[in-house]
């Protein structure tokens, strides 16, 4: 058994004889799943609890959305799910394994199958590497190709597939615009042919245009390679172009998940109503015509979040009950859930 198909056997998969796209031992349909995660951070003053008790699930071949305002610990889980950061409680499983207390050596395979494009190309790309190099890295630690001249080939290929020329190889990444170097990225993530890759802001430190490359690109390559994405961001129109399913975080916790065209269309989360009345609608009448939702005060520190609902210091419909009680994620309509005592109720009163 080769380096490649001892990783693939460690996560459940099958090699074909003839070195064919690998498949899985049982029709598999989550790819990735996260129970009761919890990443919770020492610091002098407390403990800094970036993610506390999110559940999610990422079935194959679809996009789900994981939106939030900045601090609501999206990254978090994004790094927790590829075991960058260690998770303090809860499980990851990936391809049906329990990944969550792995050895380095296991975690190698594991890492071949999960990939990670990130949100500044320029910090995540080695400056004294080349693109080929940068590209080549993962082909050479889990030894995917036989040879250099294999591996050029290979780059060559990855660079075609993110629409750069090959000559880029040669270059470094200063040299390329941060379109480009987002490109390389979404390139390297590649090479070791992924189930899933986790797209933290991939698109936030571009300008507009390229943006809309960039998120088309992910599409296309999604449909041509049966990929899998989490897709992370703060920006909501993003995440209901990109997505099949979203979720909604806050404060380290998941608040309401659902379709794209659900949760526009009818938010059951008074977050949520709030978050997407600040996004712009391009008909002039329409957008005169809208209300915002204006929060009060500031968000909570994650070293001593509010008892009952976390979301109730800064709600506009907050009761008393919202004090006594932490809400779990309920159904409200079928795949739409909201953690909310008074989901749909409270956003309705707002008259948004």
């Amino acid at each position: 058994m080769n380096q490649r198909q001892r990783a693939d056997h460690e996560l459940g998969t099958v090699v074909p004889a003839d070195g064919g796209m690998p498949t899985q031992r049982e029709p598999a349909e989550v790819v990735a799943e996260l129970d009761d995660l919890a990443v919770w951070f020492p610091t002098p003053t407390g403990v800094v609890r970036a993610v506390d008790g999110v559940s999610l699930r990422v079935r194959r071949g679809e996009t789900l959305g994981l939106v939030g305002e900045s601090g609501s610990g999206k990254s978090t889980t994004g790094l927790a799910l590829l075991r960058l950061v260690e998770p303090t409680s809860g499980s990851v499983r990936v391809a049906g394994q329990d990944v969550t207390r792995w050895s380095r050596r296991r975690l190698r395979a594991f890492r071949r199958r999960v990939a990670m494009v990130f949100q500044d190309p320029q910090a995540s790309l080695d400056p004294r590497l080349t693109i080929g190099a940068s590209i080549a890295e993962p082909l050479i630690v889990h030894r995917l190709t036989d040879g250099g001249a294999a591996r050029r080939r290979r780059v060559d290929e990855l660079l075609g597939m993110v629409g750069l020329r090959s000559d880029l190889a040669d270059r470094h990444p200063h040299e390329l615009s941060g379109g480009q170097r987002q490109r390389v990225g979404i390139a390297r993530a590649l090479a070791g042919e992924p189930d899933l890759i986790v797209l933290d802001e991939p698109i936030a430190s571009l300008d507009l245009s390229v943006q809309a490359q960039i998120m088309n690109l992910l599409r296309r390559l999604q449909r041509e390679l049966r990929l899998t994405y989490l897709f992370i961001a703060h920006d909501l129109a993003a995440v209901e172009h990109m997505s099949d399913r979203m979720a909604v975080m806050y404060l380290g916790r998941i608040v309401e998940s659902g379709t794209p065209a659900q949760i526009w269309r009818d938010p059951a989360h008074p977050y949520t109503a709030a978050l997407l009345s600040a996004v712009p609608v391009a008909d002039p009448q329409v957008e005169r015509g809208r209300r915002r939702i204006i929060l009060g005060g500031d968000v909570p520190s994650p070293v001593d979040p509010p008892g009952g609902c976390r979301f109730r210091t800064r709600c506009p419909q907050a009761r008393p009950a919202c004090a006594e009680t932490d809400p779990v994620l309920t159904e409200v309509d079928p795949n739409h859930r909201a953690a909310c005592l008074f989901a749909r109720e409270a956003v309705r009163a707002m008259r948004w």
